[in-house]
């Protein structure tokens, strides 16, 4: 009986808990030029990467994660009319088990405000599990599940979910996958799960530079503003959670092609036209900053469970 009752015991503690994660195993805050340490893979059209940028040049506060103002950028078909997207992934780095990826992220895109401008619906990525030496972007070769929202909010789907098992975007009805439901149109800004997202300027200081970024962005959409991402994977599954909101849960076994166990960070567009704005290559970026990885303390669970066999062990002495 006894046993029986530790067995149930431990069973609802394997259920119920959570590894802490806390333990940092990598970080990249980028306030020292950080170029030599990153490999950058481009799609068919041309792309554009700063890895040392200081975007305060262009209004942006600082990222709410960290000290400072450099971040990543990067650009993808700003000219050539090619469908076509770019990522980047940390040199030497192999992620395996679980862990989790934390960072600011800020979408910035050509006004005005809410529809944009010419060509501005693009879109910034990221993900886990690639070799980091092919490009990530939506018509490419997938090698790691991958995630990716729209700035301006107008395109059809503007939370998104990757994998090669997808072989690309998992569709709105897939099961399982996104947070805001199984029906047409869960990945759109004007789902209401999506909400608390958008209604917001350019920054001041860029509107005082570039006149046309006027009015406030679409409700439910992600662009304008700081957000603090997290992407982890915990056993069977990788999700995607956007300042503390679960977007997309994915399969880690979706991950099909296994080629690496590295990050990336990415910016694509959504379809073959480039903008013919003159201010796009100041606009229409993704910026990434504060990047940190994650492993659960060392002992967590073991913790609990040693905590719970003492816990019984008293009772059964009283």
């Amino acid at each position: 009986m006894k046993s029986t009752s530790l067995v149930a015991s431990l069973a609802v503690v394997l259920a119920t808990s959570r590894l802490s994660f806390g333990a940092v195993i990598y970080t990249e805050n980028f306030e020292v030029d950080p170029t030599a340490n990153w490999t950058v893979s481009n799609g068919p059209s041309d792309e554009a990467h700063n890895f040392f940028f200081d975007y305060t040049t262009i209004g942006i506060p600082a990222a709410p994660s960290g000290a400072g103002t450099r971040g990543l950028k990067l650009q993808a078909n700003q000219a050539n009319g090619i469908f076509s997207g770019v990522s980047a992934s940390p040199n030497g780095q192999s992620f395996t088990g679980d862990y989790k990826v934390t960072f600011d992220w800020w979408e910035n895109f050509n006004g005005p405000s809410p529809v944009g401008g010419s060509g501005s619906t693009q879109m910034s990525s990221f993900g886990v599990g690639t070799s980091g030496t092919v490009a990530q972007w939506p018509g490419g070769t997938q090698d790691s599940i991958w995630f990716g929202g729209t700035g301006d909010g107008n395109s059809s789907s503007d939370w998104r979910a990757y994998s090669p098992t997808a072989p690309a975007r998992y569709p709105d009805t897939a099961p399982g996958i996104y947070a805001a439901g199984v029906a047409a149109g869960s990945t759109n800004q004007s789902n209401s799960y999506y909400a608390s997202f958008g209604g917001n300027a350019a920054p001041v200081a860029q509107t005082i530079l570039f006149p046309q970024q006027t009015g406030t962005t679409l409700i439910g959409s992600a662009g304008m503003e700081w957000h603090q991402v997290a992407i982890e994977k915990l056993g069977a599954n990788v999700t995607w959670t956007v300042d503390g909101i679960l977007i997309a849960t994915v399969p880690a076994g979706d991950d099909t092609v296994a080629t690496g166990n590295n990050i990336f960070f990415g910016h694509a567009d959504t379809n073959a036209t480039s903008s013919t704005d003159p201010n796009d290559g100041s606009l229409l970026f993704t910026l990434i900053d504060n990047v940190q990885v994650e492993v659960p303390e060392p002992g967590t669970f073991v913790l609990c469970v040693l905590g719970l066999i003492a816990g019984l062990s008293r009772r059964r002495r009283s």
